[in-house]
């Protein structure tokens, strides 16, 4: 082992697919002194026995670029190293045999192009003759995708390996990482012992990547970060040779769990059934390497009997191999990349959720371009390890929720779908009052939130629909109460962070793009900016004292929120504090909002008092708040905020003061219907990294004439040229179909972007959607003559559009 350096840029600890491209991204960016350790030998993990289904199609337009990247890059590296990867475009199809995953597939087929993506809607004949052994009878449609293929996963990996080594760096088998050392936020390097612990020692590193799988918990605990993933059982099966069989393309049908792939005139047929079999709760055993785990075929038995009826020639031929290996699941089904929010130098990507050989080679790309230059190369909110919380790294969470993840690869993916599995575990104040009062909760990163309220005698949970769901008219009335009387919601998840300290003011000047020198009781709606002038946080500052303010975040990044500041504190003088679960928050919003405040409180609550965008210390019944006079729905209203042991007692006085005036308890779907009609936008849809903050319209919100700030030198330039893009509000001119988010935007007849964002404006009565379109050189006049039109499922609807609020656009009903 004496070729083992004693120090290295960066060690890459795991060598499955992930670990090889990222080792390979590096070496091919010019990094020296990289160095990859794997314990046992390459792609023994899992890597060895994936099924290698190669597809270019994901959820937003980032996850497909890195997926399309992949396969192309697969495409090219036998030349390049010489290692045979078996890459096939053989194509792929996906078959509904319902209606509803009809619209799913036929949604996504649209989604598609708005992407670039080759893709062709089918009907159940044209599916009938591109795979001719398919029980067809009752399959409804289908989506052809001629580029996707499959490959040899382990082929892929040692080319990756291959191709690395070629570029300097080191790969070493049978070197296991024991130990990360650490000082304060930064690791100092890795020890390592031989396989036959004949050799030991340690590498100083520059930086370190868990690239280590389904060890990739356990990896990040020895470095001090939070990796929430499980490994659980995934099984599939290969036939004995089947007689005449030639290449067919990938095919998944996703209605009964499966998938198929021909290998070698042989069908390989896997699972991803509803109810997983979670795997080593008491850790991984230590000689794993090659290892199977053992067969349950009363486990896999459904799927098979559906199979036989789905291809009738599987009830004709043997089974030459029944197997069953560990995969790694995650809480959300998105893999993790990126920097550890604990530490500044530990990286990863892992849990790949059963998408490792078709992600791997973007995901490895982007974490080195991301390592290389310091900052995301483009937005990858969706999996940046930053959105997972704490507490999700609990073991006996992961357990119960990684028995949901699998089989929802392939449930369907019904627009608001909820998960079922691991809840409970954050609750606001108010949780058992809104539970009571009907409210059916949905959770975002473990916090259980009021979505809408049942009637009396309805059902209080989701019925899931691509149609209008059954809490549509529930939310209807809801947003009615907000824009005509009054209403009150919970806001208790949004997260809260105490900037406190003589250098705050000029901490939150250099972090923020608008001006915070400011009163005391002043609220300033802002964002935080990388240098390139694209969004990192979308946030309310409100200043508390002279060295104290308030950011209020969305619930979600509330943690990468936090993380963004601590990384610029530099030699600020600043304490910064999650104070979130210290307080409950109830927004009270609507024309009678004041009415009702003014009921519970003696405090003054007018516009000279407490003007839009101020905050004050009241007493609200027997206790005491501090109210926010902002809104996140476009009306006149106030967000209530009381320390967590008087929020009982303030939800119950609101909740009866209010009764006679019509107050109705409300949810997110209404707080979400309403912000669109008034074009609010939505971090992480219609904002992120990735955004030019003038592009996105926010422009008022940035302070150029202040000290330097992050990102200044970007808005400058931008407000030199103009925007490259214009954020848009359309509606579509007929008031029957569901926007969600992903629909191609179509103008003059042409694709030019997405709706980032949709739902349904009940005031103005059709489905909203916000989307960027290209307008270089272009004036505002010049973007809106032109006819656009949004891609519904396949149906071009015509849509108007604005790049004003179509709700109040001179917002005087906030001002009220």
């Amino acid at each position: 082992m004496h070729d083992l350096p004693a120090q290295a840029r960066v060690v890459i600890i795991g060598g499955g697919v992930i670990g090889c491209s990222v080792a390979y991204h590096l070496a091919k960016l010019g990094w020296q002194d990289v160095v990859l350790l794997e314990r046992k030998q390459l792609t023994s993990g899992t890597t060895w026995h994936a099924a290698g289904l190669i597809a270019q199609l994901r959820a937003t337009a980032n996850m497909t670029k890195l997926a399309k990247y992949s396969q192309e890059l697969y495409g090219a590296l036998e030349e390049e190293t010489g290692v045979a990867t078996g890459f096939k475009r053989c194509g792929s199809i996906t078959v509904a045999l319902t209606q509803e995953r009809r619209e799913e597939i036929f949604r996504q087929a649209a989604m598609a192009r708005a992407f670039g993506v080759d893709v062709e809607e089918i009907s159940a004949q044209e599916v009938k003759a591109r795979y001719a052994h398919l029980n067809t009878r009752d399959v409804t449609g289908g989506v052809w995708l001629p580029k996707d293929g499959q490959g040899d996963p382990a082929n892929i990996a040692l080319a990756l390996a291959k191709g690395a080594r070629q570029r300097g760096a080191l790969v070493k088998e049978r070197t296991k990482v024991t130990g990360v050392t650490k000082q304060g936020r930064r690791v100092t390097g890795v020890d390592w012992v031989s396989d036959d612990g004949a050799a030991q020692g340690h590498i100083k590193a520059d930086m370190v990547v868990n690239c280590a799988g389904m060890w990739g918990h356990e990896v990040g605990r020895m470095a001090g970060i939070n990796v929430p993933l499980h490994a659980c059982e995934h099984f599939y099966i290969v036939t004995e040779a089947i007689k005449g069989l030639t290449q067919l393309p990938v095919l998944r049908v996703p209605d009964e769990c499966a998938y198929y792939k021909e290998d070698a005139g042989k069908m390989l047929l896997g699972a991803f059934e509803a109810k997983a079999k979670p795997w080593a709760m008491a850790g991984i055993p230590d000689g794993f390497e090659f290892d199977q785990l053992p067969e349950d075929f009363d486990h896999f038995e459904p799927i098979l009997e559906n199979a036989c009826n789905r291809m009738p020639m599987l009830a004709e031929v043997g089974i030459h191999t029944f197997f069953n290996g560990p995969e790694s699941f995650t809480p959300d089904d998105a893999y993790h990349l990126g920097l550890a929010p604990e530490m500044d130098n530990v990286w990863v990507a892992a849990g790949f959720n059963s998408i490792g050989i078709q992600s791997a080679g973007g995901a490895g790309m982007a974490l080195a371009q991301w390592m290389d230059a310091g900052q995301k190369p483009f937005d990858l909110g969706d999996v940046d390890i930053s959105r997972m919380q704490p507490f999700q790294g609990n073991k006996h969470y992961l357990f119960e929720r990684s028995q949901e993840t699998l089989g929802l690869l392939y449930a369907d993916h019904f627009p608001y779908r909820q998960k079922a599995t691991a809840r409970g575990v954050r609750r606001t104040p108010f949780h058992h009052q809104l539970l009571q009062q009907g409210a059916v909760m949905g959770e975002l990163a473990g916090w259980e939130r009021a979505n809408w309220f049942a009637n009396e005698g309805q059902k209080a949970e989701y019925e899931y629909s691509w149609k209008r769901q059954n809490w549509f008219e529930n939310a209807a009335a809801e947003h009615r109460a907000v824009r005509e009387n009054v209403g009150m919601y919970d806001m208790s998840s949004f997260g809260k962070i105490r900037v406190e300290g003589p250098d705050a003011e000029a901490f939150l000047n250099h972090v923020c793009g608008a001006n915070l020198s400011v009163p005391v009781g002043k609220i300033t709606y802002t964002q935080f900016l990388n240098t390139r002038g694209g969004i990192e946080a979308d946030v309310t500052v409100t200043r508390l004292s002279e060295t104290t303010y308030l950011v209020v975040t969305p619930a979600a990044t509330r943690l990468a929120d936090e993380v963004w500041m601590r990384r610029h504190l530099g030699d600020y003088r600043v304490v910064i504090t999650d104070v979130t679960p210290g307080e409950g928050v109830l927004a009270v919003m609507g024309p009678n909002a004041r009415k009702l405040l003014q009921r519970v409180s003696p405090n003054d609550f007018s516009n000279a008092v407490n003007p839009f965008g101020t905050a004050q210390e009241i007493e609200l019944g027997m206790g005491l708040a501090r109210v926010h006079r902002v809104t996140y729905v476009g009306e006149l209203g106030w967000e209530i905020y009381v320390s967590a042991d008087m929020a009982g007692h303030a939800f119950e006085t609101l909740h009866a003061a209010g009764q006679d005036l019509g107050l109705k308890l409300c949810g997110m779907h209404m707080m979400d219907s309403c912000r669109i009609e008034k074009g609010f936008r939505h971090f992480g849809h219609d904002i992120t990294c990735e955004d030019h903050v003038i592009d996105a319209g926010l422009g008022f919100a940035v302070k150029t004439d202040k000290p330097d700030f992050i990102g200044r030198a970007a808005v400058l330039d931008r407000r030199e040229t103009g925007p490259k893009a214009r954020m848009v509000q359309f509606m579509l001119n007929d008031p029957e179909p569901l926007l969600y988010h992903n629909e191609p935007v179509l103008r003059d007849g042409e694709i030019v972007g997405y709706i980032a964002s949709g739902n349904y404006g009940h005031t103005l009565g059709g489905a909203i959607g916000l989307g960027y379109v290209p307008c270089e050189g272009e004036s505002a006049a010049e973007v809106l003559a032109s006819a656009y039109e949004i891609d519904v499922m396949g149906t071009r609807v015509r849509a108007t559009a604005s790049l004003k609020p179509m709700y109040d656009p001179k917002s005087e009903r906030v001002k009220l």
